[in-house]
């Protein structure tokens, strides 16, 4: 059978992840200190893996509401309101989503129309431009720049912007970059969304993950929660990667057209993670305090530790990652990091896995002990010695 022709164009467009791509090179080799995985290296607090294995222990093992458990919204709105200062209605604005990447899939699948232009802000994570395709839309990368401290900038907006922008991806705090938008960056975007009828994808799963500044939600912004659907959940905030907790917050006629799309496509999220998710909205305040200072306590040692050798490297304030410029070195981001990993032992992650303009850039985790990332250093620092 010639599946090229059966296969949908949209599918076979589509690129595997880089970052994947990269991490199957590790496959059975010995002595590799990974610095690879966004995933926290903290276990889920012990209060709130309970609250699930109670609810299993007590037969509530059924589907929820294609919405999610009330409850549940109700925490969500709670947090929202506490945290960021925004008000949702959790009967008709909140969905609980599988994990933030349904979250993407759905806001998109529900706003962009064939031929619609979606601006990406590049370095980013993966998964935004292939899930636009997949909605028939046009992926548009717009670079940011070092020198604007991976910001995207309203000038660089402006001129991006056509007659066929649909959608703005706003992937702040940033993955890989560990860039953050202030409040002041966000009014100048707003000022070039204004009085146009472009909407926002705001994902914002590292937003209790910034050090030295409280987040701030465009979504928040006078005139901005009209055009924005936010997306966040469990997953970096409370070490819940692998319970699959999510969610969107957004207008209810923008809700109203996403659930129909998550009905169909998952029904519910997990039940027994929606009983977790509640019990880490309302009483995990600590447990995030503690796994952002031990970030931030990270961060700096890794940052100083990469300077201190000689590595330019910009200053996070945001997520878990570093995001350091390696082009002094003379090899492309990828052959750098694979002559680290066959000869120094040690797995980073090429920029290029972000996009195009990673070139010379490299996405290093800190989401691993102190003592991982010092020996880790150790490596690094006597492999650049060799080039």
């Amino acid at each position: 059978m010639d599946y090229e022709k059966i296969l949908s164009s949209a599918a076979q467009q589509i690129k595997p992840s880089g970052i994947r791509k990269f991490f199957d090179l590790l496959g059975d080799m010995k002595d590799v200190i990974a610095l690879t995985v966004g995933q926290p290296d903290f276990v889920t607090p012990w209060h709130i893996r309970v609250s699930a294995i109670e609810s299993l222990e007590k037969g509530k093992t059924y589907y929820t509401s294609n919405s999610g458990t009330l409850e549940l919204r109700r925490e969500i709105a709670a947090y929202t309101a506490r945290r960021f200062g925004m008000t949702y209605d959790p009967n008709d604005e909140i969905i609980v989503t599988v994990g933030g990447s349904e979250a993407i899939d759905i806001a998109m699948r529900a706003i962009v129309n064939p031929g619609d232009e979606v601006i990406i802000p590049q370095p980013s994570f993966v998964c935004y431009g292939p899930i636009a395709t997949l909605a028939g839309g046009t992926p548009v990368f717009l670079e940011t720049k070092e020198k604007d401290c991976f910001k995207l900038t309203p000038d660089a907006l402006r001129a991006a912007v056509t007659p066929k922008t649909k959608l703005l991806v706003l992937p702040f705090p940033n993955n890989p970059t560990g860039a953050i938008m202030t409040r002041e960056d966000l009014e100048g975007i707003a000022d070039v969304l204004r009085g146009t009828d472009i909407m926002v994808l705001s994902d914002e799963i590292y937003c209790e993950l910034t050090y030295g500044r409280d987040h701030v939600s465009l979504a928040s912004l006078d005139g901005m929660r009209e055009r924005t659907v936010v997306v966040d959940g469990f997953s970096k905030t409370y070490a819940m990667t692998g319970w699959r907790m999510g969610y969107t917050l957004a207008p209810r006629e923008i809700t109203r057209h996403m659930l129909k799309i998550h009905q169909y496509a998952i029904m519910c999220a997990p039940t027994a993670s929606q009983f977790a998710a509640v019990e880490a909205l309302r009483n995990g305040d600590e447990d995030v305090a503690m796994m952002r200072a031990e970030y931030n306590r990270r961060r700096r040692y890794l940052v100083g530790g990469l300077r201190g050798m000689g590595i330019d490297c910009f200053q996070p304030e945001g997520a878990f990652y570093v995001y350091p410029n390696i082009s002094r070195f003379g090899l492309s981001s990828e052959e750098f990091c694979q002559k680290l990993l066959y000869e120094g032992g040690v797995a980073i992650v090429p920029g290029t896995a972000f996009g195009d303009c990673g070139e010379g850039f490299a996405r290093i985790s800190y989401a691993y002990s102190v003592e991982h990332i010092a020996k880790a250093l150790d490596r690094i620092e006597k492999f650049i010695a060799t080039l």
